[in-house]
């Protein structure tokens, strides 16, 4: 029965947020207390249950959110991403431009919330895609997916990267290592994939690009007389990645030092490039412009920390469930199932949750905290876990979420134009990493 009663718990919070429109912190904190409750657990036990888990899962990941979020803000108001785009274009000309802009933002921007990398990167996609010839729109449309969704995954410290570690209790130090290889490939061979199709005939310009829209007003950063230079504007983003992973080498290497210990942990590293876009906003934008973004980002804090907190909710109560023996037994290997099956069933998870619910990050969120629980006797390591979850909420990105009305409306192409650039993109990336992963789990 558990079983059963699990299933009406995910149907429950995928007809919330699907057919009624209902915030999915409502409607995974009602799936949690329906299976709590069905479950047997009893009211006071539920109630414990959620608030435990939404505690533990802010101890794992509730600083490394908050931090990366502000650094991503002060990144977007001083300008980095355009600062990037417009130099990549000079330097690479416009053939080599969309391999290098899914690589940059895939592994350079993660921290920047996926919304605002789309708000910034659409005006100067649109501004090169003339030099790229006839599937210009196109061509950058798709990379401008295949780079911000891709690294929004995998790459620390992008939201959901860091809230399926830590619902899974990766290190973001691993996380991290393996995310900056998987990333850029996939970003690599599904551009090369989906620019084949592109001179096949797969892109209409007469149906699938509308009248480009208007500049968005005040979206485009900081202005250019108070930029930093480039390479000092990266420093707040580059470094805490650099000290993440010298911490998680030295370790794998069995350095023992409370220094490199303490450097390398997330939480100092993050913070380190906070203080440092912070002190650099301060003396680019000023303080009134700094305390606008930094409010700015507070507000997109909490409503983040809130999904990712239920979704620890939502994991705890399936813990305490006997789900975990049932669905451990059927994933396990004692149970016949291959490794790299495994890991195509959790794609499948992960894939099915996102097409239903919308939302790459609830769909993560979800599968994770459905399969953490279990991850023990699935036979495959955590990180792998995490990426195959990463993988599979990639997929198909579609007309049920609010990111693909605004690609359609930022990058000036028809319904038609976005499914072909973004719908189809993503389930290309997620295809594509998918066979990267199980690629890895037969050699890790």
């Amino acid at each position: 029965m558990v079983v059963l009663h699990a299933a009406i718990a995910i149907a429950v919070v995928i007809v919330l947020i699907l057919a009624l429109r209902v915030d999915p912190v409502i409607a995974l904190v009602a799936g949690s207390l329906y299976l709590g409750l069905a479950s047997g657990l009893g009211f006071a036990k539920t109630i414990t249950t959620i608030a435990q888990g939404f505690g533990d899962i802010m101890t794992e990941v509730g600083l490394l959110i908050g931090f990366g979020v502000l650094l991503g803000s002060l990144l977007h108001a001083m300008g980095a991403l355009h600062s990037v785009v417009e130099k990549l274009l000079r330097t690479l000309g416009p053939g080599k431009l969309p391999y290098a802009l899914a690589v940059a933002l895939s592994t350079i921007f993660p921290s920047i919330y996926v919304d605002v990398q789309l708000v910034l990167a659409a005006p100067l996609a649109r501004s090169a895609a003339p030099h790229l010839g006839r599937n210009g729109l196109a061509t950058m449309g798709g990379a401008l997916t295949t780079g911000i969704l891709v690294g929004y995954v995998f790459v620390v410290p992008g939201l959901g990267t860091v809230a399926i570690a830590g619902l899974l209790h990766v290190p973001l130090g691993t996380m991290l290592l393996y995310g900056f290889v998987i990333a850029p490939v996939t970003a690599l061979l599904t551009m090369l994939v989906y620019r084949r199709l592109l001179k096949r005939g797969f892109w209409n310009a007469d149906k699938d690009e509308s009248d480009p829209p208007a500049e968005p007003a005040g979206q485009t950063g900081a202005e250019p007389n108070a930029q930093p230079r480039l390479s000092v504007s990266l420093l707040p983003i580059v470094v805490p990645l650099v000290l993440i992973a010298t911490g998680a080498i030295t370790e794998a290497a069995g350095v023992k030092s409370d220094v490199l210990a303490f450097v390398g942990d997330p939480v100092f590293a993050l913070f380190a490039g906070l203080v440092g876009a912070y002190a650099l906003a301060r003396r680019s934008l000023g303080r009134e412009r700094v305390a606008e973004t930094m409010t700015s980002g507070f507000g997109s804090t909490g409503q983040i920390l809130l999904v990712t907190g239920v979704g620890g909710s939502l994991g705890a109560v399936i813990g305490e469930t006997d789900l975990d023996d049932v669905l451990s037994g059927l994933f396990s290997a004692d149970a016949g199932v291959h490794a790299v099956l495994t890991v195509l069933l959790v794609w499948l998870v992960a894939a099915v949750l996102h097409f239903a619910i919308g939302s790459i990050a609830v769909a993560g969120i979800a599968a994770a905290g459905i399969l953490a629980p279990i991850m023990g006797g699935l036979g495959i390591p955590p990180e792998v876990l995490a990426l195959a979850i990463g993988s599979g909420a990639l997929f198909a990105l579609q007309l049920n979420s609010n990111f693909f009305w605004m690609f359609q409306t930022l990058l000036g192409v028809t319904t038609r134009g976005a499914l072909k650039a973004l719908t189809f993109v993503t389930s290309l990336a997620s295809l594509v990493s998918l066979v990267l992963v199980m690629g890895l789990v037969s050699v890790v």
